[in-house]
């Protein structure tokens, strides 16, 4: 109809946020938007990961192209990583790729001189950028001393005499070109469940028949009251649309029991990032190329009322 307004002003709630994972409510969208921001997430939100690797020595036993691919997969620290260019699109160094502005470079140059196996791991990568530096694991918060814990990831293992030397370029992409792009470790959204409890028929049943029917969830969504032995949620958001309680509920001939809706307006996400940028910082960059992306259908869509409108003078004037 004309003049009628789909808008809609989508509102997130922020649950539970930390380094590398957040868990928060999207409302008042649709699951296109919703599902456009988890991909988003995945595999458009830029990072930096080592893209060339020129090895000098490698005496390992483990060939070039393994080492470099371990390489390619160490998250990095890249918080500056949207504000970087694209070698690609870089102006700086012609597109080649190795200039400050689109590139951080990497050394590593390692020699095992005892008997024992010498790990070599992320912590030994050199960086010219002390903001583009391998991601650090390490729990502070944990209170464990065992070093094991603070090497890093490991890249390979020497022996006595072997040796290591290389130089290595990290360059700013995204998930679609290459995984060691993507900054989420994993990125879900589920509809909230809405579960209504039919009181006046749950008084019919006996605590044996209340018990059967909170067992037949597979996830502990609902429970028995202590006191008044009545079925009540513990967690909601635990269900799983397994449709287990319903199928109960009409095996033991109360079909309406237990009802069960999905929000179709509202989401739970939760985030967890690979630590090359925080979770709270992925889905602000993530929102921000989801705007770039609407501003650049907002334009086309402009580009293509003017071609309708002055025909090939619109084309003309923008070197069509």
């Amino acid at each position: 109809m004309e003049g009628v307004s789909y808008q809609r002003f989508p509102r997130i709630k922020i649950r539970e946020v930390k380094d590398d994972f957040m868990k928060f409510e999207l409302r008042d969208t649709d699951a296109s938007i919703a599902n456009a921001l988890r991909r988003i997430m995945i595999a458009e939100v830029p990072t930096i990961a080592i893209d060339l690797v020129e090895i000098e020595v490698n005496s390992s036993v483990l060939n070039d192209e393994f080492i470099s691919h371990r390489l390619g997969l160490v998250p990095l620290t890249s918080e500056r990583a949207m504000s970087m260019r694209f070698s690609r699109d870089c102006d700086a160094c012609d597109g080649d790729g190795q200039c400050e502005y689109c590139s951080v470079e990497f050394y590593l140059r390692v020699k095992c001189l005892s008997d024992q196996t010498l790990d070599v791991t992320s912590k030994d990568l050199l960086s010219s950028d002390h903001t583009v530096v391998p991601v650090d694991y390490t729990d502070a918060s944990s209170g464990f001393d065992n070093n094991a814990t603070n090497k890093g990831i490991i890249i390979v293992k020497l022996r006595r005499g072997q040796e290591l030397r290389l130089r290595a370029i990290a360059r700013k992409g995204i998930g679609k070109d290459h995984a060691k792009w993507s900054p989420a470790a994993t990125v879900t959204f589920m509809y909230e469940p809405e579960i209504y409890i039919n009181e006046d028929m749950m008084e019919t049943l006996s605590l044996q028949e209340k018990t059967e029917l909170v067992d037949s969830s597979p996830t502990k969504v609902f429970g028995i009251d202590p006191d008044s032995k009545q079925v009540i949620l513990v967690e909601p958001e635990a269900y799983t649309y397994d449709d287990e309680v319903l199928k109960k509920a009409e095996a033991m001939g109360k079909p309406g029991l237990v009802e069960i809706h999905a929000k179709e307006d509202s989401f739970i996400f939760t985030v967890e990032t690979t630590g090359a940028v925080k979770a709270s910082q992925l889905v602000l960059n993530a929102i921000e190329v989801l705007k770039q992306k609407l501003d650049a259908v907002r334009l086309s869509d402009d580009t293509v009322e003017a071609d309708d409108q002055f025909g090939e003078l619109g084309a003309h004037m923008r070197g069509g």
